[in-house]
């Protein structure tokens, strides 16, 4: 079959065409589109569970150097991080080399991302920080890395559970501006709390406040500062100057761009092991002296490995800090993935890295681990040095291992002031800067309001309040979207599209030989754009009649958005009204569109017969008619009379943007065609254009939309054809032809019939 033009023909008993229907789609459709082939799909969802299957035979040395390099530069970031962060979540620095290592070891065998790095990060070991602490106020006997393993456990079931059910899209609810948001005040939280440890006082500041609160503690005890200031301030500076100028270096020496890269990577753990040094020179001979903070004993390799301990009522003691503590799990690594895969051209799958972090976490508490999820700063070091498969995670499980073995005697001279140095560089990177608040105004203040109230509401209240602000704006501002629609009514202009048009301005016009220069250069901007429109009005005209510009009908919203402003919108013909809805016509908002189109019709269109005989008591009450007084002398019927409005005949849907109906969006529609019906006192035609879904068809057909009426007003049968050689008449039908009111697209109504 040849492919041909669309027409729209009103009257399809105008021409000879074959009649063509189609099955309505049923319950057995619907089941055959998703339940289809079950054998094939257990399959395939059993092998999605491994996305490693994919790539592993096709491993190869040059993408085991690549991912070596990769694995080795983040373990040696990985390791001072990881016990920097547990230190931030009250635990002792081991808890975080055990959960580094499960992390980065298990991740791999379940990732869609090569380029994630699992482990401790600041927020969530900030989360457990304050879970602790909450749980302990209920029990004080339960140990805090025993409420973090089993913390560990029951988010890792949940996001586990969330994975296999395909519920990732859950996530998508929580808008990135709100998430933004309570990272910000998250750091700020961070970034205060790690302030006292900084200056050799933390023990006088209760950390764990409010984030304002432990600023205004922080300042009042200054008098106290010791000397573990100079193991924090001096690392801070160091570790900022080194990241300036590893940052201007590559701009000025070009040529050692990957040394300056690997020498940036490298600062965290070159900065602890200088401090270090200095730290054992000078409290090597008396351990016990308190002259400066130090970390004190590690224990070598993985203790504790086996069954976690479960003690009895630690479930109920937990319940209340779940929720926040999992979202904040799940959207820091769901975001963090899909970021990386935007930057590096491939696609992560939401429901599958939530298996990943939910088996991490769930073999993590065999080893003692708290819970770990994606860290930006690593994976952003892992992304930058080229890493190829997820499997660099390996190597880098490896190098932490290594540091549990072999460094932990070292590990006990490290300043706390130090690791306090490290955090607050770290965690500054998560702070969004001044441009991007400006980047959310201009593309929706909305946004950029959400940002900021979420930002202002962790530091002066919680982390947990914050992440609930963010999720109820975010799912407030999805509801009145759907709910408040900005539906809109159509016009229609003639267009025609031209390929390289010869642009003027304004002056290009002005040097024109036909426009009198002396009387253009007397005129304001705006007269000078009248003047030269009847100047070259003609001209315009006979160029329009030499291309020979195809025209056609398009339907643009009256109020003539994103149009030029000059155009002249041309309302539809009379008696015709055309509406656009711009979401799914559901119980959300299909009663405040019925409001929006019923107003239009009222004013645009007049009623079909007032009753001017009828008794005052028969009147009802919401519909009493004009009011008359006893001195009035004009009647009612001649007010009528005079109203140029037409009576509505056609009322046209434009459902390309309408996804979705249901129940009460198709009653809505029935009381609709009622009410309008009574106040045009006729038959009014509903046409609908451009129906994306054949569920969305039924259910029109259903409450008897677009079939064709015994009604003698109603006349206008609009049947959408398709040329076509090999057809019987040399058209076939585009749709189908027992419903005359549904059309591929709006009518241009050009040939209507009043």
């Amino acid at each position: 079959m040849a492919p041909g033009h669309l027409h729209q023909y009103q009257n399809y008993d105008s021409i000879p065409l074959l009649e063509y229907t189609e099955d309505q789609v049923s319950i057995k459709d619907w089941c055959k589109q998703y339940f289809h082939s079950p054998g094939e799909k257990a399959v395939h969802y059993a092998r999605s569970l491994f996305p490693i299957h994919r790539w592993i035979l096709h491993y190869n040395p040059s993408w085991l150097y690549a991912d070596v390099v990769a694995g080795v530069t983040v373990g040696v970031v990985m390791v001072p991080q990881s016990m920097s962060y547990a230190q931030i979540a009250g635990l002792e620095p081991q808890y975080g080399l055990y959960s580094a290592f499960v992390g980065v070891f298990i991740y791999c065998f379940f990732a869609t991302s090569k380029d994630v790095s699992i482990g401790p990060v600041a927020v969530m070991s900030l989360e457990v920080s304050k879970v602790i602490t909450r749980v302990q106020e209920r029990d004080p006997s339960l140990p805090g890395p025993v409420i973090a393993t089993v913390l560990s456990l029951i988010c890792g079931c949940i996001a586990i559970g969330l994975g296999l059910l395909r519920l990732g899209f859950i996530l998508e609810f929580i808008s990135m501006p709100a998430v933004l948001g309570f990272m910000t005040g998250s750091a700020f939280n961070i970034i205060a709390g790690q302030v006292p440890a900084l200056m050799g006082y933390n023990k006088k500041v209760n950390t764990r406040a409010s984030t304002y609160k432990v600023i205004i503690n922080t300042l009042k005890h200054l008098p106290d500062t010791k000397l573990d200031a100079a193991f924090g301030l001096i690392p801070l500076f160091l570790l900022y100057l080194w990241k300036y100028i590893c940052n201007v270096g590559p701009k000025r020496y070009p040529k050692a761009r990957l040394w300056f890269f690997y020498t940036q990577a490298l600062r965290n753990g070159v900065i602890i092991v200088i401090f270090t040094l200095i730290s054992w020179g000078i409290i090597r001979h008396d351990k016990k002296s308190k002259k400066i903070s130090v970390l004190g004993t590690v224990p070598s390799g993985l203790r504790d490995v086996g069954l976690m301990e479960f003690p009895d009522g630690i479930m109920s003691s937990l319940a209340p800090e779940l929720p926040a503590a999992t979202i904040v799990l799940l959207l820091e690594h769901i975001s963090i993935s899909k970021s990386f895969g935007r930057i590096n051209d491939y696609k992560i799958v939401p429901d599958q890295e939530l298996v990943a972090i939910g088996a991490t976490n769930l073999i993590g508490t065999f080893f003692n681990a708290y819970p770990a999820t994606g860290s930006f700063s690593r994976s952003a070091l892992k992304a930058k040095c080229n890493v190829k498969t997820p499997l660099a995670g390996i190597y880098t499980g490896a190098c932490v291992l290594l540091a549990l073995y072999c460094l932990t005697d070292a590990f006990y001279y490290i300043p706390k002031a130090t690791l306090s140095a490290v955090i607050i560089h770290a965690v500054s990177d998560l702070i969004a800067n001044y441009k991007t608040t400006l980047n959310f105004w201009r593309i929706a203040p909305i946004d950029a309001g959400i940002f900021l109230i979420a930002v202002i509401i962790t530091v002066f209240s919680s982390i947990e309040t914050g992440i609930y602000f963010a999720i109820c704006a975010s799912v407030a501002v999805l509801l009145f979207n759907v709910a408040f629609p900005n539906g809109e009514f159509l016009g229609r202009v003639k267009v025609a599209q031209v390929i390289n048009p010869d642009l003027k301005s304004v002056d290009d016009f002005s040097n024109d030989s036909n426009l009198e220069i002396d009387e253009y250069a007397n005129l304001d901007s705006k007269n000078k754009l009248d003047f030269i429109k009847s100047k070259t009005r003609s001209t315009s005209n006979n160029n329009n009649n030499n291309n020979n510009l195809n025209f056609i009908t398009k339907w643009v919203p009256l109020n003539k958005k994103n149009l030029n402003k000059d155009i002249d919108v041309l309302p539809p013909p009379k008696g015709i009204i055309v509406f656009r809805p711009s979401e799914s016509w559901t119980y959300l908002n299909c009663s405040y569109q019925f409001d929006k189109i019923l107003e239009e019709v009222k004013s645009k269109t007049r009623k079909g017969k007032i009753n001017t005989s009828m008794k005052n008591i028969d009147k009802p009450w919401n519909d009493p008619g004009p009011l008359r007084f006893f001195w009035s002398k004009k009647p009612i019927v001649s007010s009528h009379e005079d109203d140029n409005r037409p009576i509505l005949q056609i009322l046209v849907f434009d459902f390309s943007s309408v996804n979705q109906i249901d129940a009460t969006g198709v009653q809505a529609l029935v009381d609709l065609r009622k009410a309008i019906n009574k106040y045009a006192d006729r038959e009014v035609e509903f046409h609908f254009a451009g129906i994306l879904s054949p569920w969305i068809k039924k259910a029109l057909i259903s409450a008897q939309f677009g079939i064709e009426r015994n009604d003698a007003k109603v006349n206008n049968n609009f049947v959408d054809i398709v040329q076509d050689e090999e057809a019987v008449y040399g058209y076939n039908a585009a749709v189908t032809t027992d419903t005359p009111y549904f059309h591929l697209d709006l009518p241009s109504f050009d040939n209507y019939e009043d």
